[in-house]
């Protein structure tokens, strides 16, 4: 099933430190299957306030996105986006193509 890593990031120091992980993310990301689908923009808020930049990434599952946020690769890069910037972040399972609301309370 489809996995996601989800940051929600604040605060960013956008200097040479953030620069060189975003040159270098993308390699980190390609053995896993790894690709972004948000990256940041201008959200249109429509219920309370935003103000945090948010970044989703997609996995084939979650395994890979666990592997990836693992791998040395990544993590020799992690702490250029840490130290320059604050937030939180999450891999999470995605639902399946039929999934409905309901679904939920179910278990």
């Amino acid at each position: 099933m489809t996995a996601y890593a989800v940051a929600q990031l604040r605060d960013v120091n956008l200097g040479d430190d953030i620069v060189e992980y975003l040159r270098r993310i993308d390699a980190t990301l390609e053995p896993f299957g790894g690709r972004f689908i948000i990256h940041g923009g201008e959200p249109e808020v429509l219920e309370g306030a935003w103000t945090h930049t948010l970044i989703v990434i997609e996995f084939p599952d979650l395994g890979r996105a666990r592997a990836w946020y693992r791998s040395p690769a990544y993590q020799e890069i992690l702490p250029l986006r840490t130290g320059n910037s604050s937030g939180d972040a999450v891999l999470i399972e995605g639902v399946d193509e039929d999934h409905k609301a309901t679904d939920v309370l179910a278990g």
